[in-house]
């Protein structure tokens, strides 16, 4: 019986289950979710007017978290999170180690991909109609958690935590969620093709 096999049979629906070789393959994938997210955090810039950096990471996370599920997503993120704080220099703008008031995304990372992973699990990944609001609530659950802990760490209420933390990136999220939304059953229909 083929892996291929053996993943329908099982009724497992993300993309990474159809990479043959089950332990070797989720250990790679997880490593490799981390390094992509690592990567994608060097597409960064400062706004003057918040500590929070634009990159290109939460559409890392999504697709991560999408295409690997909910244990090898989570797992990658927090892969990604650990290494970081000991020093591999792979968040934004090269940096590493505990990373303060922005500390609190990278937390959102981890819960983000699980959800993300979770919901494609059931099927959110094979569409553009489920892929945008699997993604969309993986986004809420890292932003709520990203700004939470800015407002704690700057000492802000809830009303500046937004603006500084959340305000500022939406069209840029609404942006990466639509190019992730897309790529993701896109993978799901080349992947048909082939099979």
């Amino acid at each position: 019986m083929t892996d291929v096999t053996a993943v329908s049979r099982r009724n497992v629906v993300v993309l990474a289950d159809l990479v043959p070789g089950a332990l070797a393959r989720d250990v790679l994938l997880t490593i490799g979710g981390a390094a992509f997210v690592g990567l994608m955090a060097q597409i960064s810039f400062h706004l003057s007017f918040t500590p929070v950096p634009v990159t290109g990471q939460t559409l890392g996370v999504v697709v991560c978290g999408t295409a690997l599920g909910s244990r090898r997503g989570g797992a990658s993120m927090a892969l990604y999170a650990v290494a970081g704080v000991a020093g591999v220099p792979w968040f934004a703008g090269h940096t590493a180690g505990y990373v303060g008031a922005t500390f609190g995304y990278i937390v959102g990372f981890v819960l983000c991909a699980a959800l993300c992973g979770w919901l494609a699990e059931r099927g959110a990944s094979r569409s553009v109609r489920k892929s945008v609001p699997a993604m969309v609530a993986g986004e809420i659950v890292l932003f709520v958690t990203g700004v939470t802990w800015l407002a704690v760490s700057l000492h802000v209420g809830a009303a500046k935590a937004i603006a500084l933390g959340f305000t500022p990136f939406v069209v840029g999220e609404v942006v990466k969620t639509a190019l992730a939304a897309l790529l993701l059953p896109g993978a799901w229909k080349v992947v048909g093709a082939r099979r």
